[in-house]
């Protein structure tokens, strides 16, 4: 499969940020924050213009898997002997057990992961992934790898590691406080309605 390419991120000279006193955006950053009314110190707006950008990049990335970004998860799940049911790994992701069923049936006629009755309940469904579902996995993996380097640009390597470190510690905590059941009662509970 060919790699869908990445849009390119945004370069920016040491002497330009320098000069402008705005950071790795330059002073083009500093003109748009300006506009903003304050909204450049608010996490919410931080976080939805990351995630944003990391949704349209990501599903970009992975365009031709079956799920997109979703079907990555619960391929990588399989693969790295996540929750071992489907049911169990539906919670996890809060994907909704039916959307769960469609999208494992995708990535089953693509190939990709293989679901087994599970020896101890007959009832639930086992999954792994298969070898051509390793081989993608790594591919994924190297084109996740390149996502967040675009969306990171300009970033340095400790803030990186420090974001990712403390993004894990706030997700952990969170979903153990109120984890999602599935990803629709979120929508519903936002006032967007039903999905």
């Amino acid at each position: 499969m060919a790699t869908p390419a990445l849009p390119a991120a945004g370069a920016s000279s040491r002497e330009g940020e320098a000069a402008s006193g705005c950071g790795a955006e330059g002073a083009s950053a500093c003109d748009a924050s300006a506009g903003r009314g304050g909204l450049d110190r608010d996490l919410g707006w931080g976080l939805g213009v990351v995630f944003r950008a990391y949704v349209k990049a990501s599903g970009a990335a992975m365009v031709d898997v079956p799920g997109g970004p979703r079907g990555f998860q619960v391929l990588a799940a399989a693969a790295g002997g996540g929750p071992g049911t489907q049911l169990a790994l539906a919670r996890q992701l809060g994907i909704d057990r039916t959307v769960m069923t469609y999208l494992l049936d995708d990535l089953e006629r693509a190939g990709l992961v293989q679901r087994t009755p599970d020896p101890n309940d007959r009832r639930a469904r086992r999954l792994r992934a298969t070898a051509a579902g390793q081989e993608l996995l790594a591919d994924l993996h190297d084109r996740r790898r390149r996502v967040e380097e675009h969306l990171m640009a300009g970033v340095d390597e400790p803030d990186r590691a420090a974001l990712r470190d403390v993004l894990q510690r706030m997700a952990v905590r969170l979903d153990a406080v109120d984890p999602v059941a599935h990803a629709c009662s979120v929508a519903e509970e936002l006032g967007a309605g039903a999905c």
